[in-house]
């Protein structure tokens, strides 16, 4: 009985290779062609055995780069230190093997050990690869002292360790250090034009991103290839300039780069975020063999554009046919731009998540923080990142941020500074955040604090940071600071423009405010309709009636702009305060859209101002009927009526406000003494100097009266007798405030405080006289504006 076929020719083939002979090429060959860790020790093995390993270090080198590509580090480190006089060339396999590997410190380790303790000398790769292990670390010290090294060592203008440079730069945030490492550098090639369009795209300079693709484009510069066309694609996306989108696409399919997996994928993402989502899904359709990340890309792109149903319809495809999903595809899953309306589907991945083992992925724990914050469900939120076993500089920021936009600025601060207890360094989208809440507050003294820490980070150059610190200083009453910040900046965006201009109308600077709107006309920079509503609002702060119909009139009939609810209540606004009350009605009457709350609450504060009681009531009925739920709209009637010594009507508006359940927001003041905020309330009695706050009060009060300061009491809502309206206006939470803040200061020394509530007329009248008694400079920020007060004048001319 013969053996089958199959039986004999595998026996052959046994044979055969039994009788190849044991050679270097035998086992380089090996090495190439081996899947599994096991083969590799294996064949160290048998290299051992037939003494290779001591004899060839270039075995040893192919042996030491192929376990790094199964991610076995201590199996390389292991077979390195038992090499007695390891060559350059392996040193350096190491030293690249580590950072690839995502084992920073060891790839540094090594390298020092390979300057101090070896006779070897570092070249081009070695720093090249230990500079990529410093940004992957995203260490700025031990980067710098790289940079100092490789200088030294004559490798500081080499085109490879310049590469690696700049991309070291652009991962800690240090793009303009990048840009001088760029300029520096005689030579240039594809690669290093590459790293600085990725850079710049992730450093969030998209119009540097593309100018430096275009330069490629017009062949100013190295020639383009494919990866430089995927790098740009972010950078398109985030501006979202559909037309260059099409450009690039066009240019593509021109070069023959159409076909690429890659380029389809980011192309899918650019009109994803353009919003043409039928473009990206016609795009997705043209992909033969979609990987898992094609298909991350479409969910990203259907949920992005509000279509939760096609994204979930996609994601249970993949489930489906059987591809393992990652943490990218839950992340592109969370509808993180659209949250609203969408809880029980947050909900729904969170569970899936938690039962897959996926929610302690960095990446999906700070998206699905994100999207609660967004919800304002800030106990999920937190509850999340307290669980998160690894806080990613992502996790912090998307919390820190959570806590400014929902306005819980104080828990903001607090994990800032858990933060940096716990020795997280912060990026610019951190220090925005944390500005954000300082303005937020008026929290002046952390502000300037934040403001080293940017100086020492050199995050300056940052147009984001530095526009986040004009609004800080602007809306912290140090305009004068914000407007320095503003010259000093090379470049400026709209949202910069748009700071400052507002930060000249919150503090009633008109005529600045306009100057500054021009100025921005004639530079490259193109208003938006917030930077109109910043002018108007301006302008309405200032008494300036004839520019801001001008500026309304450009707006709509220059620019195109079709007026939002706002623009409409800024122009109520500027003609009530200015007294012309019909024609603020003439205009609203004339409104090609329906007048909202915005715009009548426009014309009842007016009322309030120029005492208007008919038309009060006009503005009052509209509002309480559009929206009735707005305890503000029945107080300022009520003060209105009070005003006019209406009390039956004044206490008639109050209990339909009563009935109604709608609670007044309590008035608080702050003020900052020695970095401390202290906060007080009308009537407060809870500080622990409260009796040295009312005997600074009563000392004021007496030196007030015989000045010949009256207190104004109109607008006291109930008919009491005079001296008990008095005594009712004493204990306003700002008086307080400033009382504490005149006997925990230095004589002469400036007052800043901050009230939650536009200040009332007796408050603003008892400021000027103060300011005159004591001599000192007095700013409030209240709900409206800055008033300084000076010399027993206010800023705002009393037009507030």
């Amino acid at each position: 009985m013969s053996l089958p076929k199959t039986i004999l020719a595998s026996s052959t083939v046994a044979k055969t290779c039994y009788r190849i002979p044991r050679t270097r090429d035998f086992f380089l060959s090996l090495i190439r062609k081996a899947v599994a860790l096991s083969h590799l020790t294996q064949l160290q093995a048998q290299l051992i055995h037939h003494r290779l390993l001591k004899n060839d270090i270039s075995i040893t080198t192919k042996l030491t780069h192929k376990f790094f590509d199964f991610n076995a580090t201590l199996h390389a480190r292991a077979l390195f230190f038992s090499v007695p006089k390891p060559d350059l060339f392996l040193f350096n396999v190491l030293i690249k093997g580590f950072s690839a590997n995502n084992k920073p410190l060891s790839a540094i380790s090594l390298f020092t050990h390979l300057r101090k303790n070896t006779r070897l000398k570092p070249d081009d790769y070695s720093y090249a690869f230990v500079v990529s292990a410093a940004a992957s670390l995203g260490d700025a010290r031990i980067g710098a002292i790289l940079h100092g090294m490789a200088m030294i060592d004559g490798f500081g203008l080499d085109l490879f360790v310049g590469s690696a440079l700049v991309d070291f730069y652009f991962k800690i945030w240090r793009e303009n250090l990048a840009i001088q490492v760029f300029d520096r550098l005689p030579q240039i090639d594809t690669v290093l034009f590459n790293t600085m369009i990725s850079g710049f795209a992730k450093n969030s300079c998209f119009e540097d991103s593309i100018r430096i693709f275009g330069d490629m484009v017009l062949g100013n510069e190295p020639k383009f290839d494919l990866t430089s066309v995927i790098a740009v694609l972010p950078a398109v996306a985030e501006l979202q300039e559909l037309k260059l989108g099409m450009q690039i696409l066009c240019l593509a399919i021109k070069c023959g780069f159409y076909s690429h997996l890659s380029l389809l994928t980011g192309l899918i993402s650019l009109f994803s975020k353009c919003g043409e989502v039928e473009i990206a899904r016609l795009l997705f359709g043209e992909i033969r063999k979609k990987d898992l990340i094609s298909c991350n890309a479409m969910i990203s792109g259907f949920t992005c554009n509000g279509e939760t149903e096609d994204s979930v319809k996609l994601f249970k495809e993949l489930l489906g046919s059987g591809e393992r999903v990652s943490s990218s595809t839950i992340v592109g899953l969370i509808p993180v731009y659209s949250p609203f309306g969408h809880s029980y589907l947050c909900n729904c991945i969170h569970g899936f998540c938690v039962k897959y083992g996926i929610v302690s992925h960095s990446s999906v724990s700070t998206a699905l923080t994100t999207v609660y914050c967004r919800l304002n469900e800030m106990i999920l939120a937190r509850q999340l990142f307290d669980e998160s076993a690894e806080k990613t500089l992502a996790s912090w920021n998307a919390m820190i941020s959570g806590y400014t936009q929902n306005g819980l600025t104080e828990a903001a601060i607090s994990l800032f500074q858990t933060m940096q207890k716990n020795n997280v360094n912060p990026n610019p989208v951190t220090v925005t955040s944390i500005l954000s809440a300082c303005a937020q507050i008026g929290a002046l003294s952390l502000g300037e604090w934040v403001h080293g820490l940017i100086k020492s980070n050199s995050f300056e150059s940052n147009v984001y940071v530095s526009t986040a610190l004009i609004d800080m200083f602007a809306k912290c009453g140090s305009i004068t600071v914000a407007r320095d910040l503003f010259d000093l900046m090379p470049e400026k965006n709209e949202v910069t423009w748009n700071a400052m201009i507002s930060g000249y109308g919150l503090h009633g600077h008109g005529q600045e405010a306009l100057m500054l709107f021009y100025e921005m006309l004639s530079s490259s920079v193109k208003p938006t309709g917030l930077t109109f509503l910043s002018v108007l609002y301006a302008c309405s702060h200032a008494g300036l009636v004839k520019e801001g119909d001008g500026i309304f009139h450009t707006m709509v009939h220059d620019f195109g702009f079709e007026p939002l609810a706002e623009h409409y209540a800024c122009m109520v606004d500027i003609l009530g305060r200015a007294g012309q009350l019909k024609k603020a009605l003439e205009f609203i009457k004339a409104m090609p859209v329906e007048p909202g709350p915005p715009v009548w609450g426009a014309l009842l504060g007016a009322c309030m101002i120029h005492k208007d009681t008919n038309l009060a009531h006009v503005a009052s009925e509209k509002l309480f009927e559009l929206d009735p739920e707005n305890i503000g709209y029945y107080v300022l009637m009520s003060n209105i009526y009070s005003v006019e010594r209406k009390y039956p009507q004044a206490a008639s508006v109050r209990q339909v406000a009563k009935k109604k359940r709608l609670v007044k927001t309590p008035g608080c003041t702050l003020i900052e003494i020695g970095q401390v905020p202290h906060v007080f309330t009308s009537g407060d009695q809870s500080h622990p100097q409260s009796k040295a706050i009312y005997a600074e009060l009563d000392k004021l009060t007496g030196k007030m009266t015989e000045a010949g300061f009256q207190t104004e009491t109109t607008t006291v809502l109930h008919d009491l007798e005079e001296e008990e309206k008095e005594l009712t206006m004493k204990v306003h939470s700002e008086k307080l405030a400033i009382a504490f803040g005149l006997i925990s200061t230095e004589p002469g020394a400036e007052i800043r405080i901050i009230k939650n509530l536009r200040v009332c007329l007796d408050c603003h009248n008892w400021t000027k006289f103060l300011s005159k008694i004591t001599e000192r400079v007095i700013v409030v920020r209240d709900a409206n504006r800055f008033h300084h007060f000076k010399d027993g004048v206010c800023s705002c001319g009393d037009y507030w």
